[in-house]
């Protein structure tokens, strides 16, 4: 086995989680300030209220993303469980970032369009924090690890498969070595014996010589 075939380190796996979580809430980002600002321009609502409402636009919005894309492997058993919990979280979320944009309007007075834009958006990323916690930890759980036995009989079969390549012509033993297939007897050809002499063990009759 070489290390290119061992699990991406822990450090990795974060790094790829929160490219995919950023991806997904950098488009939310993007919903929730549109949101806001056609809300704020088609009604007459006030700041916060305009923002409480893109902000749950855009919960359902990472809803999808994050469930379908950043966290499309995790556990999916539970789905009420995760739901309630998604929106528990969510709300605690929404209460961050309006609360951040309810102290810079009405405790700072950065009350034009331009600096509540501002605002709004140091609320998301202070949000964001949290959520990225939130999520990763107690909503979208991560599946639990492989029963020790399924690792063994993968590895076994890992194991075979690369004996089998690095020798085509063999056969395996129980643990996976390569042998040689068990090769016949060699056949000895067993001769019968010719007697040493044609007549021998028979009776031969006296020659007569006949004297002149």
């Amino acid at each position: 086995m070489t290390n290119a075939s061992a699990p991406p380190s822990r450090l990795r796996r974060i790094v790829a989680e929160l490219a995919k979580f950023g991806a997904v809430g950098g488009a939310g980002v993007l919903v929730n300030m549109a949101a806001y600002n056609l809300v704020r321009h088609f009604t007459s609502l006030a700041y916060v209220r305009a923002s409480v409402i893109a902000t749950i636009i855009s919960i359902v919005f990472n809803y999808i993303g994050f469930r379908y894309f950043t966290y499309r492997d995790r556990d999916k058993s539970g789905r009420k469980r995760e739901l309630g919990l998604f929106a528990f979280f969510s709300a605690i979320g929404l209460v961050i970032e309006n609360g951040v944009l309810y102290a810079g309007t009405y405790g700072l007075g950065f009350d034009t369009p331009l600096q509540t834009n501002v605002v709004k958006f140091c609320g998301i990323g202070v949000a964001t924090l949290f959520r990225f916690w939130s999520y990763r930890s107690w909503v979208f759980r991560a599946l639990p690890p492989k029963d020790q036995e399924t690792v063994r009989e993968v590895t076994a079969a890992v194991r075979e498969a690369e004996a089998a390549f690095t020798h085509p012509g063999g056969h395996h033993g129980p643990y996976g070595g390569p042998h040689r297939a068990p090769q016949p007897a060699p056949v000895i050809a067993h001769r019968t014996p010719a007697p040493e002499h044609q007549g021998q063990g028979r009776h031969r009759k006296p020659r007569r010589v006949h004297v002149d």
